[in-house]
């Protein structure tokens, strides 16, 4: 299996830098944000956001995990991880607009998951999709609202997206 690095460290902090200002831009603010991610390494790309956007406004934004494992319709299909605990900010997501942050988009399923997974916590006035990488292949109509970046891709290929704080470096592969 050969692989390749298409994004290396430095391109990663460009691309949550800018997914956080359009976020803050598309939301006039930080006010009425909150940063759900999708373990594992949604859940470091939201902390990352969420830092990015104090750093910016001076005002932090709550940030939480949604554990979409046991919504997903593939479970009988695919091997599954140990679900991890989902974990609501104080204060909830009723009313909030409520940005979902995952690592790589491919068929949708996860984000489908994710939906049917908020609807069990409450209601949100909006909620909008931040990814690192798109790969395309959606097999559902989800579109995500910022994207770090777009990499088209072999559907045997695999995108692999390892973060510092869980894998000991930044870098997007892709492998075939």
């Amino acid at each position: 299996m050969t692989s390749r690095t298409v994004l290396h460290d430095a391109d990663i902090a460009r691309a949550l830098t800018r997914i956080s200002h359009e976020i803050l831009e598309s939301n006039r603010g930080p006010d009425g944000l909150v940063l759900l991610g999708i373990p594992t390494r949604g859940v470091t790309l939201a902390d990352r956001i969420a830092a990015l956007i104090a750093s910016f406004t001076g005002h932090s934004v709550p940030v939480g995990a949604l554990d979409v494992t046991m919504y997903r319709d593939d479970l009988h299909r695919n091997p599954t991880r140990t679900p991890r605990p989902t974990e609501i900010p104080p204060g909830g997501i009723d009313a909030k607009t409520v940005v979902l942050v995952d690592d790589v988009l491919f068929s949708g399923r996860s984000i489908r998951a994710a939906l049917d997974a908020l609807q069990d916590i409450g209601r949100p006035a909006a909620v909008r999709l931040a990814i690192l990488v798109d790969r395309g292949h959606r097999e559902l109509p989800i579109r995500p609202d910022y994207v770090g970046k777009n990499l088209p891709s072999a559907r045997d290929e695999r995108v692999n997206v390892r973060l510092l704080e869980v894998d000991g470096t930044d870098e997007v592969t892709i492998a075939s």
